[in-house]
């Protein structure tokens, strides 16, 4: 059996096979693995893929309502996906789907006087 994630049930075509890079946080949930391929035509699709082999990776991405949590930020390729189509954003073969936790915050600057 293929180590690839299937979202091809019923379809005549084999959906794209993309590559989800991870962050630190979701490898106890992956057993270590930084990536992880899987099939879907849409990110969404893909995100489901996910689901199936590590669960619990959509309750630490989505909302209850099943958007993306704010402090998550999702790319295809280079692009983030909140600038294309969200989840419905359309995945091709080769594609690499980026989870990326948004990073808060800022430094202060602080004014030396002198005497």
């Amino acid at each position: 059996m293929s180590d690839v994630v299937s979202q091809t049930v019923g379809k005549s075509l084999p959906a794209p096979v993309v590559t989800i890079k991870l962050p630190a946080a979701f490898h106890v949930l992956t057993g270590g693995r930084r990536q992880l391929p899987a099939e879907g035509d849409t990110v969404r699709e893909v995100l489901a893929a996910l689901e199936r082999v590590c669960p619990g990776a959509q309750e630490r991405l989505m909302d209850q309502e099943g958007a993306v949590k704010r402090y998550v930020n999702i790319y295809r390729n280079d692009s983030d996906i909140r600038c294309l189509d969200g989840l419905e954003t359309k995945v091709a073969d080769n594609d690499v789907i980026w989870i990326v936790p948004a990073v808060a915050g800022g430094s202060e600057t602080v004014r030396v006087q002198e005497a």
